[in-house]
């Protein structure tokens, strides 16, 4: 895979004040998200909230962009992947995470999954656990200077992840050529619910920079 999309630079001041705008934005969205499944207001008050989403909807509308965020923000230079449905500033679907990598090739990250992400009683949907793992894996190897797409993706279920406060690691393990293998656990409060292991193909755009 290719990408061509020139690097994003935006001025710092620029992207302060995009995120003191948007980011509220997203935050109010995700709390919505979380009051559509758990709120228990009477019906005159849902008619009521749906009326104001509508009208912020309207507002919203008015002006779409021509490309998604991550085409404008996901290639080399500052990364900015507002859009992304992990830790995406924008994104009111994802949790957000906040990934704190090294250059060794670690990544990690303490989050909070809510009744939003539920897929068995009290527990986050199966496809949530591997959409995190998968993207704290690509972290992990791009801080080794080898960003690589996702060519396979193993998990390993070995209990429910419950709701609430979680944790996930990732590793490199090894490289060879265009291939990087990585490994990646998430942590409940009893323990790994969940391991994978992901090879990552390195760009093409990227593998002519470092030719």
């Amino acid at each position: 895979m290719n990408w061509p999309f020139p690097p994003d630079e935006t001025p710092d001041h620029v992207v302060e004040h995009e995120t003191a705008i948007w980011g509220p934005l997203a935050e109010a969205a995700r709390e919505l998200v979380d009051l559509c499944v758990m709120s228990d207001v009477d019906p005159e008050e849902v008619a009521a909230a749906t009326a104001d989403v509508e009208a912020a909807v309207a507002r919203l509308r008015k002006v779409r962009r021509t490309q998604t965020l991550g085409q404008e923000h996901l290639p080399a230079g500052r990364r900015r992947p507002w859009g992304n449905p992990v830790i995406g500033l924008r994104n009111p679907i994802a949790p957000p995470l906040q990934v704190h990598s090294v250059p060794e090739g670690r990544s990690e990250s303490d989050f909070h999954c809510g009744p939003a992400y539920e897929g068995p009683p009290g527990l986050v949907h199966g496809g949530v656990v591997a959409l995190i793992l998968d993207q704290v894996l690509g972290h992990a190897v791009g801080a080794k200077g080898r960003p690589g797409m996702t060519g396979t993706l193993t998990i390993v279920y070995r209990q429910g992840t419950p709701l609430g406060d979680l944790r996930v690691e990732a590793w490199v393990e090894r490289e060879d050529g265009i291939k990087t293998w990585a490994k990646a656990q998430m942590i409940g409060p009893d323990g790994v619910t969940a391991e994978a292991e992901g090879v990552f193909i390195l760009p093409r755009a990227i593998r002519e920079q470092l030719a």
